[in-house]
């Protein structure tokens, strides 16, 4: 069972309270780059991203957010470190939330005064604990960044703003190792009832980031922890979106695009699937109806995995059967399968509401 949340909005994108898991990523432009900075933003929405996050390294990118806010299709988040004026730049520019841990940004009346102007335009606050920046006191005390030093911290950070009065708060607990991070998350989820921001951060390049965040982020869900996530790799932000999708749509949390199941060959397959297979989801990259898609090499598991698709192939001897919804439709030669399952599955798609 998901854990039920306090909700909170960014933008017009509802997080936690039994709200769908939201899919972020961040800008790797230079936020002073307005039209770099939008233009990924495009293609980050087109990938289906709900919420994106921009860095806020000085008072010319705060600036920027300005046109960056008017010209975005997605919520902006504003990634804040250390300087209160920044936050405050950025809120009056238009951001839907901040990126901040008040504690990191002096004194109170500062934290004051940020919190005041989050709440005069009902904006939230992600408290961002991350292992690789832990408060002094909490490394002297823990020696490391352990789970319970990161939980401690995050504690630390909403209690400022409890006493504030401010309750539009999302966490997330980031580490690179993923049994403290999952860890993290569960000790600070027996304690709060914040919605969590998930992730594993520097995960890594895509295929080994990949592997990592699947893993890590998949654990927390099955779990029932987390309402909105991230996807941190080394490598074009947009890839960050559609694995952060693949991780939710293989766990039956969102659907998104076409669902592929192929099989990884062995020596009983007859056709040269891995091409076919490649071909086909590539093609199938921008359906936008979810439907099942399988491609599959030998007569074993081939047949039933294809008939239980919505579309699907199952490989013999330089040919396959095309199945659509459970019956056969033909046999296809090897060389035309990818145009017949690719046709197959836009029909499918095309009929439904």
């Amino acid at each position: 069972m998901p854990r039920l949340t306090r909700q909170i909005h960014v933008g017009s994108v509802a997080i936690g309270g039994g709200a769908p898991v939201s899919v972020q990523s961040m800008c790797s432009t230079d936020t002073r780059d307005v039209p770099s900075t939008l233009g990924q933003i495009r293609r980050l929405a087109e990938a289906g991203c709900e919420i994106v996050r921009c860095a806020v390294p000085d008072a010319e990118a705060a600036s920027a957010l300005a046109s960056i806010c008017a010209g975005s299709s997605l919520p902006v988040i504003a990634d804040i470190h250390f300087d209160y004026q920044l936050a405050l730049s950025s809120l009056s520019a238009g951001v839907a939330g901040l990126r901040l841990n008040p504690g990191n940004i002096g004194a109170r009346w500062k934290v004051e005064e940020v919190v005041r102007a989050c709440a005069e335009r009902r904006v939230p606050i992600r408290i961002g604990v991350n292992g690789g920046s832990l408060e002094k006191e909490l490394l002297e005390k823990y020696g490391h960044p352990t789970s319970e030093a990161m939980a401690e911290s995050a504690l630390g950070h909403i209690r400022i703003l409890e006493d504030l009065g401010y309750a539009e708060i999302k966490v997330s607990l980031k580490a690179s190792d993923i049994r403290r991070t999952v860890e993290a998350y569960r000790l600070l989820a027996a304690e709060v009832d914040y919605p969590l921001h998930i992730g594993i951060t520097e995960a890594g390049t895509t295929w080994a980031g990949t592997v990592k965040s699947a893993v890590g982020i998949g654990t927390l869900l099955y779990g029932g922890l987390g309402d909105t996530l991230r996807v941190s790799l080394t490598g074009d932000p947009v890839e960050e979106v559609r694995v952060g999708w693949e991780i939710l749509k293989s766990l039956g949390l969102r659907e998104r695009g076409p669902v592929f199941i192929s099989c990884p060959t062995c020596g009983r397959c007859q056709i040269d699937l891995i091409p076919i297979a490649e071909e086909v989801e590539r093609r199938l990259h921008d359906l936008p109806k979810t439907i099942t898609v399988a491609v599959m090499g030998c007569v074993v598991n081939g047949p039933g995995e294809a008939r239980e698709a919505d579309v699907g192939i199952a490989g013999g001897r330089g040919q396959g059967l095309l199945f659509r919804r459970g019956e056969v439709v033909r046999k296809v030669p090897q060389h035309e399968l990818a145009d017949a399952l690719v046709a197959e599955a836009w029909k499918v798609a095309a009929e439904k509401p």
